[in-house]
This record gives structure tokens, sequence and C-alpha cells, in this order.
């Protein structure tokens, strides 16, 4: 189910590598629809993430990492019924561990839990992920980051309603665009804040693409992640760039625990560092 394109350990010096990465166009403002000045200290201030639950969907976390200075719930899908259940294997291929790290690097004071999808190769099954996202809109999490897409088109009508009821909840889902040039779901629907990378190691260096589909560019780059067992990697591609705009979404939530999808992203763009 899961498709990742190319997730690059380090050395990764080259950001066009990313199908959809910043070219560092600007965004001129008279394009957004804003009911007022945001600023970063309106829009978040010294916000921390402070009380805001998010669901991390994924190939599950070591929790016990040094890192992690704040416990994680960790859940995974199982049986034929799909129940979510405690995850008693955790985190075999690492790409779930390093999002949670880059989610609480940005709000560390978020509720975190992890529900894993994913095995070690980063493989999973589209009615596994469909289970995790059904479950994540009924606890009425405000935020679910989802670092991954398929482009199997069985999928694609039953992710679309999904992550529409998601819309509808209340229940924000950020989902990283391909790291390749194709076709893939669910981050081409307008009912998710979509997220592809820039390239400078500025964790809240935030851009709005003037040419979507891919909404907003983040720090994908070379990016520091906790891996299993104690390890630190450096890794590259638009699954790490999502959780920067998760986390930030969180300082929001905390600040404005209201704000839903539509909210966020006019934000987002309010703030974004490449606007005109």
């Amino acid at each position: 189910m899961a498709e990742f394109g190319a997730v690059t350990e380090e050395p990764a010096p080259l950001i066009f590598r990313l199908a959809h990465a910043s070219r560092g166009a600007p965004m001129d403002s008279a394009r957004l629809a804003l009911p007022c000045a945001m600023t970063r200290d309106w829009a978040w201030g010294t916000a921390t993430g402070a009380g805001v639950r998010v669901c991390l969907i994924d190939s599950g976390v070591d929790a016990g990492h040094p890192r992690f200075t704040r416990p994680i719930t960790t859940l995974t899908v199982t049986g034929d019924g799909l129940e979510i259940v405690p995850d008693e294997i955790g985190d075999q291929a690492g790409h779930g561990t390093a999002c949670a790290g880059v989610i609480r690097s940005m709000a560390p004071d978020c509720e975190l839990t992890s529900v894993r999808v994913l095995g070690g190769g980063l493989l999973g099954r589209g009615e596994v992920l469909l289970a995790a996202l059904e479950w994540a809109i009924e606890q009425r999490f405000p935020l679910v980051n989802l670092s991954m897409s398929t482009r199997r088109a069985e999928h694609k009508e039953a992710l679309h309603d999904v992550v529409d009821r998601a819309y509808f909840a209340g229940v924000t889902v950020v989902a990283s665009a391909h790291n390749r040039p194709v076709r893939s779901y669910p981050w081409h629907f307008p009912s998710v804040i979509s997220v592809g990378s820039h390239g400078l190691a500025l964790p809240e260096h935030l851009e709005c693409n003037p040419d979507p589909p891919a909404e907003f560019f983040a720090r994908g780059v070379g990016v520091e992640v906790p891996q299993p067992g104690g390890r630190i990697s450096r890794l590259t591609g638009n699954s790490f760039a999502t959780p920067h705009v998760t986390g930030l979404c969180a300082r929001v939530l905390e600040r404005h625990p209201g704000f839903a999808a539509g909210q966020l992203k006019q934000v987002l763009a309010a703030v974004a560092d490449n606007r005109t």
C-alpha cells in the first residue's frame, strides 16, 4: 500500500531529486483571502502543542528512544476484524520513529499516538490503512500525520471518501506528496494538507506553493531523526517534511483549538516565508 519513492540517507544535497520540492517561487499575498492580518505570534506564539492529540499512522515508533522524553501511545491494526490493539512489535523500519521525532521536535508537548500499519519493508495493506484512518476519525484526533501514499487505483475512491469524512469531522490529515513525479493518493485530494520539501536547514521555514497540488513545503533534506535502538540518522524525503507541518499545526491548535483543515491552511499560508 505505501509508496515512498526514495527515502535517502545522508548525504542528499540535491533538493531537485524530489519531484514535489520547492523551486523558490514567491507566493503573491493577493491570492490569499485572509480575514485579518496574521502573524506567527498570533498563530502559535510560544505554544508547544500542549494538550493537542496527534495520530501518527506509519511503521510504528520506538517509544523508548532517548529523544522521546514524553510518553507515546503505541498501537497497531490487527486481525480479520482490523482491531486497534497495543503494538507489541514496534518499529521495524525506522520510518515512523523518524516522523515521530520530527513531530516532537516541533511540538514537544503534543499528545502523540502511533498506529502501526506498515512492516519492516514499509509495505502494508490498503484495508489496514483505511481502518487506522477510520479509527482516528472515530477518536476525533485533531491531527493525523500520514507520511505515505499509494498509486493503486483500487484504493483511490475509498481513500477519497475517508479523508473527506475526516475533513467534515474536524480531523485534519497532513499528507506527504510522493517523492517521485507520479500521481498518488491521498495527498492529491484537497481535503488534506499536502506537503513537499524545501532544502533549507530551518525547521520552521515554511513555504506556500503557488502551483499546487502540493500545498506547502517544509524542511525535508538531511533531517536529523531518531531511529530504533537509540540511533540517530539524517534522512531526506517528503515523508519528513510532512511532520514539520503537523508539528506547526499542533502549535496552532494549542492557541486556536477550534480550527479545522480549512482554517489551518489559511493560517499556514498567511505566515509562509515566501509570501510577497
